[in-house]
C-alpha cells in the first residue's frame, strides 16, 4: 500500500538492496543527525480507515480500524538513527544491564 511518498514495501526492498541508493539514504540520515533537523516531508502521514471483518453493521466507529501510513524513507532514516543511538548508548555504558 503506497505511503504519502508513493513508495511501497517493494520499493523499500529495492532501496535496501541497492548499495548506492542505500549509501545516499545513510548520507541523508547523517546530515539530519549532524545538523539536528528533521525535514517536514518525513513528518507527513496519511491515515486510512479499514473496516473490521465480520461486523454486522458498519454504522459505528468501532467497526473500523484507522491506520497511519508514514513516509517510507523517513521511517528508514529513523531506524538508522535509532540503531545508532542504541549502539552508542550500549558502547558508552549509558544503559544499566538490569
Amino acid at each position: 500500500m503506497p505511503r504519502p511518498d508513493k513508495l511501497s514495501l517493494h520499493h523499500l526492498k529495492i532501496i535496501i538492496n541497492d548499495l548506492v541508493c542505500l549509501s545516499k539514504i545513510i548520507d541523508i540520515a547523517n546530515m539530519c543527525f549532524d545538523i539536528g533537523f528533521w525535514p517536514s516531508h518525513f513528518k507527513t502521514s496519511m491515515s486510512i480507515v479499514i473496516p473490521k471483518p465480520n461486523k454486522e453493521s458498519y454504522n459505528s466507529p468501532k467497526s473500523f480500524s484507522p491506520i497511519m501510513l508514514l513516509n517510507v524513507i523517513g521511517k528508514l532514516i529513523e531506524k538508522v538513527i535509532g540503531e545508532r543511538l542504541q549502539f552508542h548508548a550500549i558502547a558508552n555504558d549509558f544503559i544499566h544491564f538490569s
